[in-house]
């Protein structure tokens, strides 16, 4: 018996899977990726990262999505894309929006080691 079943007039009754199902997030903690399916994956983090450092010191400044987009010369539609990891941007577009928020723009290699 699943959900929805009922024993005589009862609420509805739970039966726990069998030992051979496999839930769907062991299924996919499971599978085979493939190395481009990495890479896309690697490549989206880092562009939420970088949307999510904007956000966070866009919050830390004060700044409205539109304010951020006047200074570095984007719409605010554009900015919320950046931050939602939407986005692929480019070395001027990080400097415009670095510069908007009164940092510097660093870019550096760094040995995958040392990624944390």
């Amino acid at each position: 018996m699943g959900w929805g079943s009922r024993q005589g007039g009862e609420s509805p009754c739970w039966q726990p899977r069998p030992a051979w199902s496999t839930s769907l997030s062991d299924a996919w903690r499971t599978r085979p990726v493939s190395p481009a399916a990495e890479e896309a994956y690697a490549a989206a983090r880092l562009r939420f990262e970088l949307g999510e450092a904007v956000r966070l010191r866009r919050g830390e400044l004060g700044l409205s999505q539109t304010e951020l987009g006047r200074r570095a010369g984007m719409t605010r539609s554009a900015v919320a894309r950046f931050e939602a990891g939407g986005t692929v941007p480019t070395l001027p577009l990080l400097d415009r929006i670095a510069d908007a928020l009164g940092l510097p723009l660093r870019v550096e290699f760094v040995e995958h080691a040392k990624i944390a």
